[in-house]
């Protein structure tokens, strides 16, 4: 489904990613490990269009989509949670879904809304609050619910867990397994390890710009490198 093939992107004379190559298959969740400033957010902002990549390609179906337009992108089949959650504060939760589908002209949005409700029964509750009222397991609820209005066929999850406390954790993550469960392919950018290879079938490990790991999720459980540096072993 998705193919990126030696990627390298700079901020001006800084280089962020060098020579990233990765792929991701249809209805598999595979992650990305990495610690902070390794080029995770810059390899997810480039698939999205965010942020535009200097050498290599992306392939998304088969169809090179490096530096396309982010709504073009989201039109393609692809959508991010960022970091950082980033809801419309001054909108209400209903309001900030109903930007996620943006990019549609069908008449299913109104249903659409009622089954993620069944995904995030506290945002029916919340439908009518503004974005900002809401707590940080709440907004990171509404920020994947956002992004699931488009009906992507790949979801890009950026720290889903950032900041969150352990039960919104483990509920987001639930959540992830349901969505996998149902056929949703996602490509996962986390520090929190050991959940994220438990939810995830191929992993990468992102180190100053680079690939320096990779390989099925239980295999890499097991390397002694990933649980020196990631898994407290």
């Amino acid at each position: 489904m998705l193919s990126v093939n030696t990627l390298e992107t700079f901020y001006g004379k800084i280089q962020a990613l060098k020579g990233v190559t990765l792929h991701v298959d249809s209805g598999r969740v595979v992650c990305i490990l990495g610690a902070n400033g390794a080029g995770k957010t810059t390899l997810v902002n480039n698939i999205s269009g965010i942020v535009e990549c200097q050498k290599g390609a992306i392939e998304f179906n088969g169809e090179r989509i490096e530096n396309v337009l982010p709504e073009r992108i989201v039109k393609l089949g692809i959508s991010q949670v960022p970091q950082g959650r980033l809801v419309f504060p001054d909108l209400t939760v209903i309001e900030n879904l109903r930007i996620g589908a943006f990019s549609r002209g069908d008449d299913e949005i109104n249903s659409d809304l009622e089954r993620l409700y069944t995904f995030f029964p506290i945002l029916k509750e919340r439908r009518s609050q503004y974005g900002k009222t809401l707590s940080g397991g709440e907004q990171q609820m509404l920020a994947i619910a956002r992004a699931l209005m488009s009906k992507p066929k790949l979801l890009l999850m950026d720290e889903p867990s950032l900041g969150l406390s352990p039960i919104f954790t483990k509920t987001i993550f639930g959540i992830i397994s349901r969505l996998n469960g149902e056929g949703m392919t996602i490509l996962l950018v986390e520090q929190n390890a050991k959940l994220a290879m438990k939810v995830s079938h191929f992993g990468y490990v992102l180190e100053t710009g680079k690939i320096v790991l990779e390989g099925n999720s239980q295999t890499l459980m097991g390397d002694e490198a990933v649980k020196r540096s990631y898994l407290g072993g």
